[in-house]
């Protein structure tokens, strides 16, 4: 009686201790899930702010991305690829600012060389004119070397200013649907004096005017540089002929002279900065010109192109946007 009494007794004590065993695992799985909870929960918060800062670089930078289930998964896989976004972007703008400390030192080297010979020669013609037994006649050839010399610098620096001021989107650039024959009779004129004193002759085929996508005052430039050029390495008593074609898209003014030609293989060439040809290294020039030309072409959303033959002259076309994209002949 009293051994069956003392193992009840001790069955009674295993079955307590197992509930308790059981107990504190509960208690202990029951801590277990509210830590992960209370972890999921601040990863969660973390998750929010992290996504949230994103967002607004996102909407910064002017992008939007879609709807995305809001589930762990999905915020882990936001968060690489907003990751992934940010690190390419660093990668760019370092990049970026590789190739315009490049662009800086090309740009610097390009202008100390241009700068060398002019700054050179009104140096040496400086000291030439401190000379006190120089004949009046030699001062005054001097004297007008230098003026022609900085006369030079002057352009240069001009042009190189314009041409920079369009590159870095410094300039409000306004270009609209303008009828396009004043544009033309502008440049003409603007070049009419130095083409008068080599005989050229200035020959713009008639034509009804249209309305093409420029600006008035900038395309002019751009096409008094390209009558520059034509004057400047045209032979005298030639001529220079201005036309215009209506194409479906774009109109065509081709400007064509009776000069010296281009080699084929520096049609791209002459269209970069202070590039000048073998041909007409002796020549005034800045080498900024057709640079600038296409700098404004490209503003108003539309291009240059050259043709020519050595010794037979040259066809430098620019294409300006139709009004409408309508389709007409024009003689």
């Amino acid at each position: 009686m009293g051994m069956g009494m003392l193992l009840s007794a001790d069955k009674r004590i295993a079955s307590g201790s197992v509930i308790i065993v059981l107990c504190l695992c509960l208690l202990a799985c029951f801590a277990v899930i509210f830590l992960e909870t209370v972890y999921f929960l601040r990863q969660w918060k973390k998750m929010d702010r992290i996504l949230d800062s994103f967002q607004d670089t996102e909407e910064k930078d002017g992008g939007i991305h879609p709807p995305y289930p809001d589930t762990l998964e999905t915020r882990e896989s936001r968060i690489v690829s907003e990751l992934q976004r940010i690190l390419a972007s660093a990668r760019f703008k370092q990049r970026q600012a590789v190739e315009e400390k490049d662009q800086v030192m090309e740009l610097i080297s390009d202008l100390s060389h241009q700068l060398k010979t002019p700054l050179a020669n009104i140096i040496m013609n400086t000291e030439l004119l401190q000379d006190p037994s120089l004949e009046e006649a030699r001062r005054i050839e001097f004297l007008e070397r230098t003026k022609n010399q900085a006369n030079k610098l002057q352009w240069l620096m001009a042009d190189l200013l314009k041409a920079s001021r369009l590159e870095n989107g410094m300039i409000r650039f306004e270009a609209g649907y303008t009828g396009i024959k004043e544009t033309v009779a502008r440049a003409v004129g603007s070049v009419y004096a130095q083409a008068s004193a080599k005989k050229i002759e200035l020959i713009t085929e008639e034509f009804r005017d249209v309305k093409l996508w420029h600006n008035p005052k900038w395309t002019a430039e751009a096409m008094t540089n390209i009558l520059e050029n034509a004057v400047k390495y045209s032979p005298e008593n030639s001529s220079i002929k201005i036309t215009l074609e209506r194409l479906e898209i774009y109109a065509k003014v081709t400007i064509a002279d009776e000069g010296m030609g281009i080699p084929e293989s520096e049609f791209n060439l002459i269209f970069q900065r202070f590039y000048r040809g073998r041909k007409v290294e002796q020549q005034e020039g800045s080498g900024l010109g057709l640079y600038l030309a296409q700098l404004i072409l490209r503003c108003e959303k539309g291009y240059i192109t050259v043709s020519s033959e050595a010794g037979a002259g040259s066809r430098f076309s620019l294409f300006l946007l139709n009004e409408s994209g309508q389709v007409s002949a024009i003689v």
